[in-house]
């Protein structure tokens, strides 16, 4: 084979990767785990920190980041906050087009004050959702979120909850697109943020 038909090649494998990169069909270089196919996010209404309805409707344009946990947790929800204000800040200005949102798996104890107090210590644009058993079972049960709450009668706790430590980043469409798994760093899950973002 001579080689100017070996460029010819060459050239043509280019073209065709510029052309199916153009039209979505080579997957974005992701660093959390990415779902085998989009799914669309069954609309939801909860309680915000400040008594206000949340809907996830409402957050169209935007990319939003969710996390189940709680506010009497002892170390996987304050880390993944901690790691939510670093990411937070490695977005610069992209922040202002992200929701990140926390979901209380212990609706018996965390009220929207509570919630607020506890996400507001990370940072002020950080929403923390409550509502009741029926409005969430819906979410926990899309999302696959396992609760399990162990008795703790040594602690003036009472119960501590485990619960799914990954982060779920939804894209501006709606669509359930990625996984972050626990302890992932900031500047991926940062990278990844800004890749669902892109038009």
């Amino acid at each position: 084979m001579n080689r100017p038909h070996l460029m010819g090649i060459a050239i043509i494998v280019v073209v065709a990767s510029l052309l199916l990169g153009a039209c979505g069909l080579i997957p974005a270089n992701y660093r959390g785990i990415v779902l085998d196919e989009p799914q669309a996010v069954p609309d939801f209404s909860l309680v915000d920190q400040n008594g206000q309805p949340f809907r996830l409707s409402d957050q169209q344009g935007k990319a939003v980041i969710l996390f189940f946990g709680y506010t009497s947790c002892p170390d996987v929800c304050p880390t993944t906050l901690a790691t939510w204000r670093k990411v937070h800040d490695a977005l610069g200005e992209d922040s202002d087009r992200v929701r990140f949102v926390f979901i209380t798996v212990d609706p018996e104890r965390d009220t929207p004050e509570r919630l607020g107090m506890h996400v507001n210590a990370f940072h002020a644009d950080f929403v923390g959702l409550s509502g009741s058993a029926e409005d969430l079972e819906p979410i926990y049960e899309f999302f696959s979120v396992v609760r399990e709450k162990q008795q703790v009668p040594d602690s003036a706790l009472g119960y501590l909850i485990n619960h799914t430590s990954s982060s779920f980043l939804v894209d501006p469409e709606g669509q359930w697109q990625l996984r972050e798994t626990y302890g992932t760093p900031a500047e991926d899950i940062a990278h990844d943020i800004q890749l669902v973002l892109k038009p």
